[in-house]
């Protein structure tokens, strides 16, 4: 029997070994630590080969190394250094640099912990960079996915983990099964942090604008510009995705049919790798979904996004991914009003006819 393994997979182990330390649920909490510029890798890149330190800023220099999904990297200082014009950002990592693009800034946020969960159930977001999903069966805790930095989830009570520990009871709501991390990854989102914005304002008063060429969102209150910001929209082609539905972004008129602050997007199969690549997206944040005119609906939506930072560049399967924080205002400023005493208990959403708004070309 061969035994040995190529450099590729030693990188692969070590890496992924040391990166999931400092989270892994059953060790003893976090002393003191440094919680400057962090960042997380969110792929393995192509063919599972990683995302490649350079020794310069530029991608045409020395690659010194890989990184591989979720690295942790401190982060000691951010250039522009103009190059690739689409997004000219990097960091400065130990031994090089990487580009943005496939990866997210985190930080270590440990939460206060609440033993009382309101019957239909509290929002929460991740403040760690990622956590491990632990669901009990029978007497085993068998693990699930990671969940990762900004996403949200709606927390439906309180356990006692594997640790001896408070965790939050977490609610898939597109498998509908529970699962458990713990309590103090979480942080409890007030019900006044996402009270509409100008909800006295007149239906026809809004309205949105996306151009695909610019990729960029436009928000309008009549006519003067209240938000606007890049996206990433669905990548150029017209191919089937892994939801089945062509990869390019539609253009056309639509309004907001539905509104979920939190939504997993995927197949539903949360014993499988928590990425993109695996099109397995649990607690996607502040969802607004979007029915064009005259079409069938297709899940086409707004919403954040925690898997890249390469806004500006064509990314997704069809959506229109967006900063966490900023799919959040949109979610609070576009109808249907969604505050959190609007919002469906029994399907986690609220529906109606929104905010008008079109895409164009």
């Amino acid at each position: 029997m061969n035994n040995k393994i190529s450099r590729r997979d030693f990188l692969k182990i070590s890496g992924g070994s040391l990166g999931g330390l400092a989270l892994t649920p059953l060790l003893p909490p976090l002393g003191e630590f440094d919680n400057g510029a962090m960042i997380r890798i969110t792929s393995s890149g192509i063919d599972e080969m990683g995302i490649p330190v350079y020794n310069q800023p530029n991608d045409q220099s020395r690659i010194v190394r890989s990184v591989f999904r979720d690295n942790l990297l401190n982060v000691y200082e951010e250039v522009d250094s103009g190059t690739p014009g689409y997004n000219p950002i990097w960091y400065r990592v130990w031994g090089g640099y990487v580009h943005r693009a496939r990866t997210q800034k985190v930080q270590y946020v440990f939460n206060p912990i609440t033993q009382s969960i309101r019957e239909t159930g509290q929002l929460a977001e991740v403040t760690v960079p990622f956590t491990q999903a632990l669901r009990l069966v029978g007497k085993t805790w068998q693990p699930l996915n990671r969940l990762y930095f900004s996403s949200v989830h709606w927390v439906k009570g309180v356990d006692i983990g594997p640790d001896g520990q408070t965790w939050y009871r977490i609610l898939d709501e597109l498998v509908d099964i529970t699962y458990n991390v713990p309590a103090t990854h979480l942080r409890l989102i007030p019900d006044q942090e996402i009270a509409p914005i100008t909800p006295e304002l007149p239906f026809e008063k809004k309205r949105i604008e996306v151009s695909l060429s610019a990729q960029r969102l436009t928000c309008y209150e009549d006519e003067k510009v209240v938000f606007t910001t890049i996206i990433s929209s669905g990548r150029l082609n017209s191919n089937p995705g892994p939801n089945g539905i062509p990869t390019r972004t539609p253009t056309g008129k639509f309004n907001i049919s539905v509104k979920m602050p939190s939504k997993h997007m995927g197949s539903g199969d949360l014993a499988s790798a928590s990425d993109i690549e695996a099109y397995q997206l649990p607690g996607v944040p502040w969802t607004s979904f979007i029915k064009f005119e005259g079409r069938p609906f297709q899940g086409h939506a707004f919403h954040g996004t925690y898997w890249h930072d390469n806004f500006g560049v064509p990314m997704s399967s069809g959506c229109l991914n967006m900063r966490s924080e900023e799919a959040k205002w949109l979610f609070r400023w576009c109808l249907p009003l969604a505050a959190a005493d609007q919002i469906d208990p029994l399907t986690l959403d609220k529906k109606g006819y929104g905010t008008q708004g079109i895409i164009l070309a």
